[in-house]
């Protein structure tokens, strides 16, 4: 049976990248923009790279082949804490349970609700239910029952959460079935290091020290029936180059054992938290040039995924990722149960897993995106169309999600603008709209976009194709 981390196979890679050639490298590069993916022993060739301009050769290949896969629509979502009680006591993590000074908060669904009011109202459509691993506070029948109570929530505009992805520990197969039930989208799940012996100094005690058990999650809930996975690493707990190698073998063996790769990649970097040793003395950081030319591998390597950021990095530096490959953010992210709330009054406590780096609004990350190019879409036609698993990765990998992007992140960003944006944002987005209509070279697929967009001007909502 196929090893999931080919650990022997990684070190022999490393090592022989280290006679690379720069005819080579460019080979690999011709290659990843055929949108075929990357061996593991090609990434590690990339990674390898240190001439400045073979690296703005990497970046340059991953800036085009992500825009010949999904143009330039960039999907928004937010997260939503709905506990931060833990019994694991991982090193990087403020929500750690030997963290005493943390001020330990569940939601109850009226206050779970009440969160989701306050993203409608800013204008989310797709939230990222998050949690502590905790058998009372955090089981499968209490997810159950927060993700319906999200989905029950209509603010003024009768508008409505449109999917949620869920963030939470490995489940057994009957208990994903359960969550499964309550019309989730995506499982995301990250390993948080690939590296076994640094995965159990960083996991010293909790369920979370399972190192397998949560390397096979992804197997238990395809088995439960879902088909949406989302893997990630928390870069900087060991080397970088490793990690991402891990990364690439764990999405071989996903398509090999089950036929279905990471729906999403998630690519975060350790940030400070409260107590939390390995989050404010990071064990392996990584330096900025390094981060980005990292991202650009993974979009090469896995060219089909939806590469996510979350706001732990700078205004600046996410600026500068989105043309590096990634095509989904959240915006306006608070990190704590409650923290929309609190954010509203003006309240501020000690209940956060990590500190943020992008302290935007909602309304000024969509501005700034539009004013770059990037349509923000708040699209969710995919999921609610069965475009998912295997049928979503069928029309991906050659290039034909394009035609369902483009159209829906348009209208979903037209309601947006009608119905959330500020003056000023609208006026950036009216005028992106116009421009990107005119770039749909296909008449009928132009004249159809055109047609949604009147519907939601002539007060429509919730159209996709």
């Amino acid at each position: 049976m196929r090893e999931i981390i080919q650990n022997s196979r990684i070190e022999k890679a490393l090592k022989q990248a280290e006679n690379y050639s720069v005819d080579q490298v460019r080979e690999i590069i011709k290659k990843a923009l055929l949108r075929k993916g990357l061996s593991l022993e090609e990434v590690a060739v990339l990674l390898s790279v240190k001439e400045p301009g073979l690296a703005v050769e990497i970046k340059s290949a991953a800036k085009k082949l992500k825009e010949s896969i999904y143009g330039n629509r960039i999907v928004i979502f937010a997260p939503l804490y709905i506990t931060n009680e833990c019994i694991n006591d991982c090193l990087y993590c403020g929500f750690r349970r030997s963290n005493t000074e943390l001020e330990r908060k569940t939601l109850t669904l009226e206050q779970l609700k009440k969160e989701t009011e306050l993203l409608l109202k800013m204008g989310q459509k797709r939230i990222l239910l998050v949690c502590g691993e905790h058998p009372k506070y955090a089981n499968a029948d209490f997810i159950s029952e927060a993700v319906k109570a999200v989905y029950e929530v209509k603010d003024e505009k009768g508008s409505s959460i449109r999917r949620i992805n869920v963030n939470v520990a490995p489940l057994e197969v009957e208990d994903f079935k359960k969550i499964k039930e309550t019309g989730i989208g995506t499982y995301q799940m990250f390993q948080e290091t690939y590296h076994e012996e640094t995965y159990k100094k960083m996991h010293p005690t909790g369920p979370k020290s399972d190192y397998n058990k949560r390397l096979t999650a992804f197997e238990k809930a395809f088995e439960a029936g879902i088909d949406d996975l989302g893997a990630g690493v928390l870069f900087g707990l060991y080397d970088y180059k490793y990690e991402t190698l891990a990364l690439i073998s764990h999405c071989e063996y996903l398509e090999e054992k089950i036929g279905v790769g990471p729906h999403t990649i998630s690519i975060p970097r350790i940030e400070p938290a409260l107590n939390a040793p390995a989050a404010n003395t990071v064990p392996y950081p990584i330096e900025d040039e390094e981060f980005m030319k990292l991202v650009a591998i993974i979009r090469l390597a896995v060219p089909y995924t939806g590469i996510i950021l979350s706001t732990r990095e700078t205004p600046e530096m996410r600026a500068k990722l989105l043309h590096l490959g990634v095509s989904q953010v959240s915006a306006g992210s608070k990190t704590d149960p409650g923290g929309y709330e609190d954010d509203l009054k003006d309240k501020h406590d000690h209940s956060q897993q990590f500190a943020v780096g992008d302290f935007r609004t909602l309304d000024e990350v969509i501005r700034e995106l539009a004013q770059n190019g990037f349509i923000p879409s708040f699209c969710t036609s995919c999921y609610r169309l069965g475009r998912t698993g295997i049928d979503f990765m069928a029309i991906t990998k050659p290039g034909l999600i394009q035609q369902f992007c483009q159209p829906n992140a348009l209208v979903t960003f037209k309601e947006y603008l009608l119905d959330y944006a500020s003056e000023e944002t609208r006026k950036v987005g009216e005028n992106l709209i116009k421009y990107e209509l005119e770039k749909i070279s296909n008449e009928q697929a132009r004249e159809k976009t055109r047609e949604m967009l009147r519907k939601i001007e002539d007060g429509k909502r919730d159209l996709y194709c």
